[in-house]
């Protein structure tokens, strides 16, 4: 098999562990045959789930550690005693090493976020990393971040959150050129924090390649698709993202109760059910599954901790399309190439400003 993308994954994270991580990588290496897996975990509860999938485990190495982090331990805690030692650990340490191309955890977001930023650092020229995920929308899916990865922003901050997202958009979107608009208060120039105004004059002046400054944005265009990347620091999103959740646990709560309210509308049901499966399937929150944490030196993806096999394998998926793609590389040369661009208009910046006014004659 030429090039198979090796997949390290943290066997005990999340709400149910090895059983839906498992169960998730045989669903990948169905789709994916080109997929070779790392998984750290207990070997005792491992091993018999692997032996029901004969495929996934002739091609699949189990590793054997005791140690797991908890889906409500500290980050600081995390790393105390899961440092070198945890399954979360372990799996990003085989990207650090080369032995793995991507790593897949459903575990504790902020030790996991502490984890792979302590042991891949991030890349040159990025302060902090993000949590960056598909949204869906009227219009298809949009890339938002952050979504809580860290919390506040200063304005390049959030213009390396334009460039990432811009990024991962053109690898999973098949955009060119993303449009990116700033979550704010209001679409008008003057309103807003500090931060968010001076970092919208920045992409509106200096004109990035392969990204399309559309400007500010309100919560209303997350749903509606208004542009391909929303960027946000982590508080504000992660808030938005639990929003949305909820608000579409709540629909799909009000919509069994009225399918079932009276005789009629059970059989208005009959008549409109593929309607209701497809409505079903658009909220399904494992059909995004899978966050990836952009601006480390190393591909890392979240998946949501209470996702089933389905959406765990949704998670492998992206990864394995971010490391297809390239992602890391493009985030550099995009990063690489804005830098250039800003290092050219301050030049011409300073060029203007010493240059003599158009009705002074010179000696």
């Amino acid at each position: 098999m030429a090039n198979p993308v090796r997949i390290s994954l943290d066997g005990m994270g999340g709400d149910h562990g090895p059983a839906v991580v498992v169960g998730g990588a045989a669903l990948a290496h169905e789709r994916r045959p080109d997929t070779q897996f790392l998984i750290y975990g207990d070997q005792a509860i491992i091993e018999p789930l692997l032996a029901q999938h004969k495929t996934l485990a002739a091609n699949t190495k189990l590793v054997h550690t005791s140690v797991s982090v908890r889906m409500d331990d500290k980050p600081s805690q995390a790393l105390r005693k899961g440092r070198r030692t945890s399954s979360m650990w372990l799996a990003i340490e085989a990207v650090k090493r080369g032995e793995a191309d991507v790593a897949v955890s459903a575990g504790n977001t902020g030790a996991l976020m502490a984890m792979a930023k302590f042991c891949l650092n991030t890349m040159a020229q990025i302060d902090r990393p993000a949590l960056a995920a598909l949204w869906p929308t009227v219009r298809g899916e949009s890339v938002v971040l952050d979504l809580g990865a860290s919390i506040g922003a200063d304005a390049q901050h959030l213009v390396d959150l334009s460039i990432m997202g811009a990024a991962m958009a053109r690898i999973v979107l098949g955009i060119e050129n993303p449009t990116v608009g700033l979550l704010n208060v209001g679409v008008e120039e003057i309103k807003g924090i500090e931060e968010v105004k001076a970092a919208g004059r920045i992409l509106r002046e200096v004109k990035l390649p392969n990204l399309v400054y559309h400007g500010f944005v309100e919560g209303d265009d997350l749903g509606a698709g208004t542009t391909d990347v929303v960027v946000t620091e982590g508080f504000t999103g992660n808030i938005a993202l639990k929003t949305a959740e909820g608000t579409a646990r709540q629909i799909a709560q009000y919509l069994r109760e009225a399918m079932g309210a009276s005789l009629m509308s059970k059989i208005g049901y009959l008549f409109a059910r593929r309607a209701f499966d497809a409505l079903r399937a658009k909220m399904d929150p494992r059909t995004v599954n899978g966050g990836v944490f952009l601006g480390l030196d190393g591909v890392v993806i979240k998946s949501h901790g209470s996702t089933d096999a389905l959406g765990y394998c949704g998670a492998i998926e992206i990864g394995y399309d971010v490391v297809k793609q390239e992602l890391l590389g493009r985030i550099r040369d995009m990063i690489s190439l804005s830098q250039d661009v800003r290092m050219q208009d301050s030049r011409a910046g300073a060029l203007e400003a010493a240059a003599p006014a158009s009705d002074e004659k010179p000696d």
